[in-house]
Protein backbone atom coordinates (compact mmCIF):
# COMPACT_ATOMS: atom_id res chain seq x y z
CA UNK A 1 0.00 0.00 0.00
CA UNK A 2 1.16 3.27 -0.92
CA UNK A 3 1.01 5.94 1.53
CA UNK A 4 0.02 9.48 0.57
CA UNK A 5 2.55 12.33 2.13
CA UNK A 6 2.93 15.86 1.33
CA UNK A 7 5.36 16.75 -1.34
CA UNK A 8 7.42 19.70 0.70
CA UNK A 9 8.65 17.38 3.42
CA UNK A 10 8.64 13.86 5.01
CA UNK A 11 6.05 12.64 6.87
CA UNK A 12 6.42 12.41 10.96
CA UNK A 13 6.14 8.19 10.27
CA UNK A 14 8.60 7.20 7.66
CA UNK A 15 7.28 3.67 8.20
CA UNK A 16 6.28 2.06 4.56
CA UNK A 17 7.36 5.16 2.84
CA UNK A 18 9.60 4.56 -0.24
CA UNK A 19 12.60 6.82 -0.55
CA UNK A 20 15.33 6.29 -3.38
CA UNK A 21 18.91 7.22 -3.06
CA UNK A 22 20.81 8.05 -6.03
CA UNK A 23 24.45 8.01 -5.52
CA UNK A 24 23.73 5.88 -1.90
CA UNK A 25 27.19 5.34 -1.74
CA UNK A 26 28.40 8.67 -0.74
CA UNK A 27 29.49 8.65 3.31
CA UNK A 28 26.48 11.07 3.54
CA UNK A 29 23.96 8.99 1.94
CA UNK A 30 24.73 5.73 3.44
CA UNK A 31 24.37 7.61 6.61
CA UNK A 32 20.93 8.79 6.23
CA UNK A 33 20.10 5.48 4.81
CA UNK A 34 20.93 3.91 8.06
CA UNK A 35 18.41 6.69 9.55
CA UNK A 36 15.75 6.22 7.31
CA UNK A 37 16.08 2.14 7.87
CA UNK A 38 16.05 2.60 11.92
CA UNK A 39 12.78 4.72 10.85
CA UNK A 40 10.66 2.08 8.63
CA UNK A 41 11.41 3.28 5.94
CA UNK A 42 11.28 1.53 2.14
CA UNK A 43 14.32 2.07 0.62
CA UNK A 44 16.26 1.20 -3.16
CA UNK A 45 19.62 3.06 -4.45
CA UNK A 46 21.77 3.60 -7.19
CA UNK A 47 24.97 4.53 -7.77
CA UNK A 48 28.60 3.17 -9.84
CA UNK A 49 29.81 0.15 -9.67
CA UNK A 50 32.86 0.55 -8.16
CA UNK A 51 33.05 -0.52 -4.54
CA UNK A 52 33.42 1.58 -1.38
CA UNK A 53 33.80 1.05 2.16
CA UNK A 54 30.11 2.16 2.53
CA UNK A 55 28.90 -0.47 0.48
CA UNK A 56 29.50 -2.84 3.86
CA UNK A 57 26.96 -0.35 5.59
CA UNK A 58 24.42 -0.96 2.71
CA UNK A 59 25.19 -4.88 3.05
CA UNK A 60 24.46 -4.96 6.26
CA UNK A 61 21.21 -3.69 5.86
CA UNK A 62 20.44 -6.02 2.75
CA UNK A 63 20.14 -3.17 0.17
CA UNK A 64 21.12 -3.98 -3.27
CA UNK A 65 22.78 -1.11 -5.06
CA UNK A 66 21.09 -0.50 -8.48
CA UNK A 67 22.93 0.66 -11.57
CA UNK A 68 22.07 4.28 -12.75
CA UNK A 69 18.81 3.51 -15.12
CA UNK A 70 15.02 5.62 -15.64
CA UNK A 71 13.88 1.66 -14.83
CA UNK A 72 14.89 1.92 -11.39
CA UNK A 73 12.32 4.79 -11.00
CA UNK A 74 8.81 2.85 -10.10
CA UNK A 75 5.07 4.05 -9.26
CA UNK A 76 5.42 2.94 -5.99
CA UNK A 77 8.62 5.81 -5.08
CA UNK A 78 7.35 9.04 -2.69
CA UNK A 79 10.86 10.92 -2.61
CA UNK A 80 14.32 10.78 -4.33
CA UNK A 81 17.13 11.97 -2.55
CA UNK A 82 20.09 12.62 -4.60
CA UNK A 83 24.07 13.63 -4.33
CA UNK A 84 24.91 16.70 -5.14
CA UNK A 85 27.30 15.01 -7.76
CA UNK A 86 24.03 14.36 -9.71
CA UNK A 87 21.87 16.08 -11.65
CA UNK A 88 18.87 15.94 -13.65
CA UNK A 89 20.39 16.73 -16.56
CA UNK A 90 23.07 14.06 -15.87
CA UNK A 91 20.90 11.26 -14.61
CA UNK A 92 18.64 8.68 -15.69
CA UNK A 93 17.11 8.26 -12.33
CA UNK A 94 16.79 12.07 -11.33
CA UNK A 95 15.67 13.09 -14.89
CA UNK A 96 12.72 9.87 -14.52
CA UNK A 97 11.70 11.87 -11.62
CA UNK A 98 10.96 14.70 -12.72
CA UNK A 99 9.18 13.74 -15.35
CA UNK A 100 7.08 11.24 -12.81
CA UNK A 101 7.00 14.37 -10.61
CA UNK A 102 8.55 12.86 -7.57
CA UNK A 103 10.03 15.68 -5.51
CA UNK A 104 13.52 15.70 -5.68
CA UNK A 105 15.61 16.27 -2.51
CA UNK A 106 19.33 17.09 -1.97
CA UNK A 107 21.04 15.07 0.81
CA UNK A 108 21.52 18.49 2.47
CA UNK A 109 17.52 19.01 2.49
CA UNK A 110 16.52 15.36 3.38
CA UNK A 111 18.53 16.20 6.59
CA UNK A 112 17.34 19.45 6.92
CA UNK A 113 13.47 18.10 6.64
CA UNK A 114 14.40 15.15 8.80
CA UNK A 115 15.97 17.94 11.44
CA UNK A 116 12.69 19.69 11.39
CA UNK A 117 10.50 16.91 12.88
CA UNK A 118 12.79 16.38 15.86
CA UNK A 119 14.64 18.02 19.12
CA UNK A 120 17.68 18.62 16.64
CA UNK A 121 21.02 19.58 17.48
CA UNK A 122 23.88 20.46 15.02
CA UNK A 123 27.56 19.63 15.18
CA UNK A 124 29.53 22.77 12.64
CA UNK A 125 32.62 24.09 12.22
CA UNK A 126 35.86 23.76 10.25
CA UNK A 127 37.62 21.24 12.24
CA UNK A 128 36.26 18.80 14.44
CA UNK A 129 32.99 17.74 13.47
CA UNK A 130 33.09 14.36 12.48
CA UNK A 131 35.37 13.22 15.52
CA UNK A 132 32.81 15.29 18.06
CA UNK A 133 29.54 14.03 16.39
CA UNK A 134 31.38 10.54 16.81
CA UNK A 135 32.22 11.29 20.84
CA UNK A 136 28.27 12.24 21.12
CA UNK A 137 27.01 9.84 19.62
CA UNK A 138 28.81 7.07 21.97
CA UNK A 139 28.11 9.06 25.18
CA UNK A 140 24.60 9.39 23.99
CA UNK A 141 24.44 5.71 23.61
CA UNK A 142 25.35 5.14 27.37
CA UNK A 143 23.24 7.76 28.55
CA UNK A 144 20.43 6.09 26.69
CA UNK A 145 18.67 9.51 25.82
CA UNK A 146 16.53 8.45 22.71
CA UNK A 147 18.00 9.38 19.97
CA UNK A 148 19.72 9.23 16.62
CA UNK A 149 23.07 10.80 15.74
CA UNK A 150 24.88 10.99 12.37
CA UNK A 151 28.41 11.37 11.68
CA UNK A 152 30.53 12.33 8.16
CA UNK A 153 32.18 8.81 8.65
CA UNK A 154 32.26 5.71 9.87
CA UNK A 155 32.75 5.45 13.78
CA UNK A 156 34.27 2.39 15.24
CA UNK A 157 32.32 2.60 18.75
CA UNK A 158 29.26 3.35 16.28
CA UNK A 159 29.34 -0.67 15.55
CA UNK A 160 31.55 0.19 12.34
CA UNK A 161 28.64 2.81 10.90
CA UNK A 162 27.81 6.35 10.65
CA UNK A 163 25.27 6.51 12.63
CA UNK A 164 24.11 5.90 16.29
CA UNK A 165 20.29 4.91 17.73
CA UNK A 166 20.23 3.93 21.16
CA UNK A 167 18.12 1.62 22.45
CA UNK A 168 15.40 3.83 24.25
CA UNK A 169 14.76 5.77 20.46
CA UNK A 170 10.98 5.45 19.61
CA UNK A 171 9.79 4.36 22.92
CA UNK A 172 8.51 7.56 23.90
CA UNK A 173 7.29 10.66 21.36
CA UNK A 174 10.54 12.92 22.19
CA UNK A 175 13.59 12.39 20.78
CA UNK A 176 17.11 13.97 19.89
CA UNK A 177 18.69 14.01 16.71
CA UNK A 178 22.31 15.17 16.49
CA UNK A 179 24.05 15.57 12.99
CA UNK A 180 27.05 16.40 11.87
CA UNK A 181 26.43 19.68 9.63
CA UNK A 182 28.21 21.53 6.72
CA UNK A 183 29.34 24.89 5.83
CA UNK A 184 30.08 24.53 2.17
CA UNK A 185 27.79 26.15 -0.02
CA UNK A 186 25.81 26.86 2.82
CA UNK A 187 24.40 23.57 2.73
CA UNK A 188 23.79 23.36 6.73
CA UNK A 189 21.00 26.38 6.22
CA UNK A 190 18.58 23.55 5.38
CA UNK A 191 19.18 22.15 8.77
CA UNK A 192 16.52 23.18 11.97
CA UNK A 193 18.74 23.16 15.09
CA UNK A 194 17.67 23.79 18.69
CA UNK A 195 21.39 23.58 19.66
CA UNK A 196 24.48 24.96 18.10
CA UNK A 197 27.80 23.10 19.08
CA UNK A 198 30.51 25.55 16.94
CA UNK A 199 34.10 24.05 17.24
CA UNK A 200 35.56 26.79 14.65
CA UNK A 201 35.86 29.28 12.38
CA UNK A 202 38.52 30.02 9.93
CA UNK A 203 39.41 30.81 6.37
CA UNK A 204 38.62 27.27 3.80
CA UNK A 205 36.63 26.40 0.70
CA UNK A 206 37.88 29.74 -1.09
CA UNK A 207 36.11 28.08 -4.05
CA UNK A 208 32.88 29.58 -2.54
CA UNK A 209 34.24 31.42 0.59
CA UNK A 210 37.02 33.71 -1.00
CA UNK A 211 37.46 35.83 2.46
CA UNK A 212 37.31 34.74 5.91
CA UNK A 213 34.55 36.94 6.64
CA UNK A 214 32.15 35.56 4.30
CA UNK A 215 32.96 31.91 6.08
CA UNK A 216 32.38 33.97 9.29
CA UNK A 217 29.00 35.31 7.44
CA UNK A 218 27.74 32.15 6.45
CA UNK A 219 28.41 30.91 10.45
CA UNK A 220 26.74 33.56 11.68
CA UNK A 221 23.49 33.11 9.60
CA UNK A 222 23.43 29.30 10.49
CA UNK A 223 23.14 30.78 14.07
CA UNK A 224 20.59 33.14 13.18
CA UNK A 225 18.70 30.02 12.65
CA UNK A 226 18.50 29.05 16.13
CA UNK A 227 15.18 29.53 18.46
CA UNK A 228 14.01 32.35 20.80
CA UNK A 229 16.32 31.08 23.32
CA UNK A 230 18.53 28.19 21.61
CA UNK A 231 21.48 27.44 23.00
CA UNK A 232 25.21 27.82 21.29
CA UNK A 233 28.03 26.12 22.68
CA UNK A 234 31.14 27.37 21.05
CA UNK A 235 34.69 26.73 21.16
CA UNK A 236 36.55 29.28 24.07
CA UNK A 237 39.61 28.58 22.47
CA UNK A 238 39.15 29.39 18.79
CA UNK A 239 39.26 32.99 18.10
CA UNK A 240 36.84 32.34 14.66
CA UNK A 241 34.27 31.17 16.82
CA UNK A 242 34.50 33.00 19.60
CA UNK A 243 33.78 36.15 17.23
CA UNK A 244 31.57 34.72 15.39
CA UNK A 245 29.47 33.94 18.39
CA UNK A 246 30.11 37.90 19.46
CA UNK A 247 28.36 39.13 15.58
CA UNK A 248 25.65 36.34 16.53
CA UNK A 249 24.70 37.42 19.63
CA UNK A 250 24.94 41.11 18.68
CA UNK A 251 21.29 40.84 16.66
CA UNK A 252 20.10 37.97 18.44
CA UNK A 253 20.58 38.69 22.58
CA UNK A 254 17.90 35.93 23.38
CA UNK A 255 20.72 33.08 21.95
CA UNK A 256 22.46 31.33 25.24
CA UNK A 257 25.93 31.29 24.65
CA UNK A 258 27.51 28.51 26.18
CA UNK A 259 31.55 28.33 25.89
CA UNK A 260 33.85 25.39 26.41
CA UNK A 261 37.46 24.56 26.47
CA UNK A 262 40.65 26.21 28.62
CA UNK A 263 39.21 29.57 27.84
CA UNK A 264 35.61 29.09 29.15
CA UNK A 265 34.57 29.14 32.66
CA UNK A 266 32.24 27.64 34.45
CA UNK A 267 30.53 24.04 33.77
CA UNK A 268 32.53 23.56 30.93
CA UNK A 269 36.29 25.19 31.43
CA UNK A 270 38.38 22.24 30.49
CA UNK A 271 42.18 21.86 32.32
CA UNK A 272 44.81 20.12 30.25
CA UNK A 273 46.37 16.54 31.74
CA UNK A 274 49.18 14.12 31.20
CA UNK A 275 49.90 11.79 28.73
CA UNK A 276 50.21 8.52 29.86
CA UNK A 277 50.12 4.58 29.01
CA UNK A 278 48.19 5.81 25.95
CA UNK A 279 45.38 8.06 27.01
CA UNK A 280 44.88 11.43 27.23
CA UNK A 281 43.86 12.57 31.03
CA UNK A 282 42.02 16.04 31.32
CA UNK A 283 39.80 17.61 34.23
CA UNK A 284 35.70 19.29 33.46
CA UNK A 285 34.16 21.15 36.03
CA UNK A 286 30.84 19.04 35.48
CA UNK A 287 32.16 15.68 35.59
CA UNK A 288 36.00 16.08 37.31
CA UNK A 289 38.83 14.06 35.67
CA UNK A 290 38.12 12.66 32.51
CA UNK A 291 40.67 10.53 29.70
CA UNK A 292 40.65 9.72 25.34
CA UNK A 293 42.37 6.60 24.10
CA UNK A 294 42.35 9.11 21.00
CA UNK A 295 45.87 11.21 20.26
CA UNK A 296 45.75 14.72 20.07
CA UNK A 297 44.84 17.80 22.36
CA UNK A 298 42.59 19.26 19.46
CA UNK A 299 40.71 15.70 20.33
CA UNK A 300 40.67 16.31 24.02
CA UNK A 301 38.72 19.77 23.02
CA UNK A 302 36.50 17.51 21.10
CA UNK A 303 35.80 15.72 23.86
CA UNK A 304 34.51 18.91 26.36
CA UNK A 305 32.85 20.05 23.40
CA UNK A 306 31.09 16.35 23.35
CA UNK A 307 30.65 16.29 27.03
CA UNK A 308 29.22 19.88 26.90
CA UNK A 309 26.55 18.77 24.53
CA UNK A 310 25.45 15.88 26.59
CA UNK A 311 25.37 17.57 29.56
CA UNK A 312 22.94 20.24 28.28
CA UNK A 313 20.79 17.52 26.43
CA UNK A 314 20.59 16.00 30.07
CA UNK A 315 19.66 19.26 31.85
CA UNK A 316 16.46 19.59 29.35
CA UNK A 317 15.91 15.96 30.17
CA UNK A 318 15.66 17.89 34.55
CA UNK A 319 18.79 15.50 34.79
CA UNK A 320 21.77 16.24 36.68
CA UNK A 321 25.10 15.54 34.23
CA UNK A 322 27.33 15.21 37.74
CA UNK A 323 25.11 12.06 38.21
CA UNK A 324 26.03 10.52 35.35
CA UNK A 325 29.67 11.22 35.73
CA UNK A 326 30.92 7.73 35.54
CA UNK A 327 28.65 6.51 32.30
CA UNK A 328 30.04 9.63 30.52
CA UNK A 329 33.66 9.14 31.98
CA UNK A 330 33.24 5.17 30.65
CA UNK A 331 32.10 6.45 27.26
CA UNK A 332 34.95 8.97 26.44
CA UNK A 333 37.31 5.86 27.14
CA UNK A 334 35.02 3.37 24.56
CA UNK A 335 35.64 6.23 22.21
CA UNK A 336 38.02 4.95 19.93
CA UNK A 337 37.80 7.12 16.46
CA UNK A 338 36.80 6.83 13.06
CA UNK A 339 37.64 6.24 9.21
CA UNK A 340 40.35 7.96 8.39
CA UNK A 341 40.44 10.03 11.67
CA UNK A 342 44.04 9.05 13.28
CA UNK A 343 42.58 5.68 11.99
CA UNK A 344 44.94 2.60 13.44
CA UNK A 345 45.40 0.44 9.74
CA UNK A 346 48.75 -1.48 11.22
CA UNK A 347 51.36 -2.32 13.52
CA UNK A 348 53.95 -4.24 11.48
CA UNK A 349 57.85 -4.59 11.30
CA UNK A 350 60.64 -2.42 8.99
CA UNK A 351 63.00 -4.81 7.40
CA UNK A 352 65.35 -3.98 10.25
CA UNK A 353 63.47 -5.05 12.68
CA UNK A 354 61.53 -2.17 14.26
CA UNK A 355 58.19 -1.48 14.89
CA UNK A 356 55.89 0.77 12.73
CA UNK A 357 52.68 2.38 13.21
CA UNK A 358 50.91 2.89 10.00
CA UNK A 359 47.50 5.93 10.20
CA UNK A 360 45.49 7.29 8.13
CA UNK A 361 44.56 10.89 9.04
CA UNK A 362 41.98 12.93 6.96
CA UNK A 363 43.28 16.34 7.85
CA UNK A 364 43.32 18.59 5.04
CA UNK A 365 43.26 21.99 6.29
CA UNK A 366 46.71 23.74 7.76
CA UNK A 367 45.43 24.23 11.40
CA UNK A 368 44.45 20.54 11.34
CA UNK A 369 47.45 19.28 9.76
CA UNK A 370 49.52 21.38 13.08
CA UNK A 371 47.04 20.07 15.74
CA UNK A 372 46.88 16.98 14.52
CA UNK A 373 50.98 15.97 13.80
CA UNK A 374 51.57 18.15 17.23
CA UNK A 375 49.37 15.26 18.80
CA UNK A 376 50.75 12.14 17.85
CA UNK A 377 53.89 13.79 18.34
CA UNK A 378 53.09 13.55 21.90
CA UNK A 379 51.51 10.54 22.04
CA UNK A 380 53.36 8.36 20.33
CA UNK A 381 56.72 9.43 21.99
CA UNK A 382 60.17 8.00 20.87
CA UNK A 383 58.76 7.69 17.66
CA UNK A 384 60.35 9.34 14.02
CA UNK A 385 57.44 10.62 12.19
CA UNK A 386 57.11 10.15 8.41
CA UNK A 387 53.84 11.85 6.72
CA UNK A 388 52.72 11.37 3.13
CA UNK A 389 50.43 14.34 2.45
CA UNK A 390 47.86 15.12 -0.31
CA UNK A 391 46.34 18.78 -0.54
CA UNK A 392 42.87 18.82 -1.28
CA UNK A 393 41.67 21.38 -4.23
CA UNK A 394 43.80 24.25 -5.80
CA UNK A 395 42.34 27.12 -4.52
CA UNK A 396 42.76 26.02 -0.60
CA UNK A 397 46.25 25.13 -1.56
CA UNK A 398 46.92 28.28 -2.92
CA UNK A 399 45.16 30.33 -0.62
CA UNK A 400 46.81 28.67 2.50
CA UNK A 401 50.48 28.15 0.66
CA UNK A 402 52.55 29.60 3.24
CA UNK A 403 50.65 27.93 5.95
CA UNK A 404 50.24 24.63 4.42
CA UNK A 405 54.38 25.03 4.10
CA UNK A 406 54.78 25.65 7.77
CA UNK A 407 52.40 23.03 8.96
CA UNK A 408 54.32 19.77 8.84
CA UNK A 409 57.01 21.21 11.89
CA UNK A 410 56.30 17.54 13.88
CA UNK A 411 56.94 15.50 11.17
CA UNK A 412 60.59 14.05 10.48
CA UNK A 413 59.93 13.38 6.80
CA UNK A 414 57.31 14.65 4.64
CA UNK A 415 56.49 13.55 1.22
CA UNK A 416 53.82 15.42 -1.02
CA UNK A 417 52.02 14.46 -3.86
CA UNK A 418 50.43 15.85 -7.21
CA UNK A 419 46.90 17.51 -5.63
CA UNK A 420 44.05 16.09 -4.97
CA UNK A 421 41.30 18.57 -7.33
CA UNK A 422 38.09 18.85 -6.69
CA UNK A 423 35.23 18.51 -9.49
CA UNK A 424 33.77 22.09 -8.56
CA UNK A 425 37.13 23.81 -9.34
CA UNK A 426 39.31 23.86 -12.69
CA UNK A 427 43.00 22.60 -12.73
CA UNK A 428 43.87 23.06 -16.27
CA UNK A 429 45.92 26.19 -15.54
CA UNK A 430 46.13 25.83 -11.33
CA UNK A 431 48.48 28.76 -10.26
CA UNK A 432 50.32 26.51 -7.22
CA UNK A 433 50.90 22.54 -7.75
CA UNK A 434 51.95 19.97 -5.44
CA UNK A 435 55.07 20.02 -6.58
CA UNK A 436 55.45 23.62 -5.66
CA UNK A 437 53.94 23.34 -2.58
CA UNK A 438 56.68 20.48 -1.29
CA UNK A 439 59.41 22.65 -2.81
CA UNK A 440 58.07 25.70 -0.23
CA UNK A 441 57.77 23.12 2.94
CA UNK A 442 60.85 21.98 2.01
CA UNK A 443 62.42 25.10 2.47
CA UNK A 444 60.85 25.64 5.84
CA UNK A 445 61.40 22.11 7.27
CA UNK A 446 64.15 20.85 4.69
CA UNK A 447 63.07 17.14 4.90
CA UNK A 448 60.36 17.14 2.17
CA UNK A 449 60.15 15.74 -0.69
CA UNK A 450 57.79 15.86 -3.82
CA UNK A 451 56.23 12.22 -5.22
CA UNK A 452 53.52 12.74 -7.35
CA UNK A 453 52.47 9.28 -7.85
CA UNK A 454 51.59 6.67 -4.86
CA UNK A 455 53.65 4.25 -6.30
CA UNK A 456 56.87 6.94 -6.32
CA UNK A 457 55.99 7.94 -2.18
CA UNK A 458 55.42 4.47 -0.90
CA UNK A 459 59.22 3.40 -2.61
CA UNK A 460 60.37 6.55 -0.88
CA UNK A 461 58.92 5.49 2.15
CA UNK A 462 60.11 2.06 2.42
CA UNK A 463 63.58 3.65 1.83
CA UNK A 464 63.05 5.06 4.96
CA UNK A 465 61.72 2.59 7.16
CA UNK A 466 65.03 0.60 5.54
CA UNK A 467 67.03 2.96 7.98
CA UNK A 468 67.37 2.68 11.80
CA UNK A 469 65.14 4.81 13.02
CA UNK A 470 67.83 7.03 14.72
CA UNK A 471 69.21 8.74 17.96
CA UNK A 472 65.93 9.59 19.66
CA UNK A 473 63.30 7.24 18.11
CA UNK A 474 63.89 4.25 20.52
CA UNK A 475 60.21 2.84 19.85
CA UNK A 476 60.56 2.88 16.02
CA UNK A 477 58.62 4.54 13.81
CA UNK A 478 55.00 6.19 12.96
CA UNK A 479 54.09 6.77 9.42
CA UNK A 480 51.12 8.43 8.61
CA UNK A 481 49.04 9.07 4.93
CA UNK A 482 46.78 12.66 5.53
CA UNK A 483 44.92 14.31 3.86
CA UNK A 484 41.05 14.29 2.13
CA UNK A 485 42.40 13.02 -1.14
CA UNK A 486 42.84 8.92 -2.01
CA UNK A 487 46.48 9.21 -0.55
CA UNK A 488 45.37 6.45 1.56
CA UNK A 489 46.74 3.92 -0.61
CA UNK A 490 50.14 4.80 -0.02
CA UNK A 491 49.30 3.26 3.63
CA UNK A 492 48.16 0.18 2.17
CA UNK A 493 51.13 -0.58 -0.07
CA UNK A 494 53.91 0.02 2.50
CA UNK A 495 51.97 -2.41 4.60
CA UNK A 496 51.49 -4.94 2.02
CA UNK A 497 55.44 -4.27 1.17
CA UNK A 498 56.44 -4.67 4.94
CA UNK A 499 54.18 -7.89 5.63
CA UNK A 500 55.01 -9.83 2.39
CA UNK A 501 58.85 -9.44 3.12
CA UNK A 502 58.32 -10.12 7.05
Amino acid sequence: MTIKVAKDTFPKNLSGVHVHFVGIKGTGMAALVEIFHARGAVITGSDVAERFYTDDILERLSLRVLPFSEKNITKDIQFVVHSSAYSVESNPDLAEAKRRGIPLMLYSQALGALSAQSYSCSVCGVHGKTTTTGLIGTILRGLNLPSQVLAGSIISSFGGTCTMTSDSYGASGRHYFVAETCEYQRHFLSFHPQKILLTSVESDHQDYYPTYADIRQAFVEYIWRLPIGGQLLYCADDSGAVETAGLSSQFRRDIQLLPYGTNASGNYHLELGRVEDGKQYFTMGVIGECALSVPGVHNVRNACAAVALCSELLRSEGKNPAAYATIIKAMLLQYSGGKRRSEVIAHAKTPLGQDVIVLDDYAHHPTAIKSTLKGYREFYQGRKIIVDFMSHTYSRTAALLEDFATGFADADRVIVNKIYASARELASEPSVTGEFLAKRADMCNHRTTYAAEFDEAARLVLAELSKPSGDGYPNGYLFVTMGAGDNWKVGRMVVEALESNA
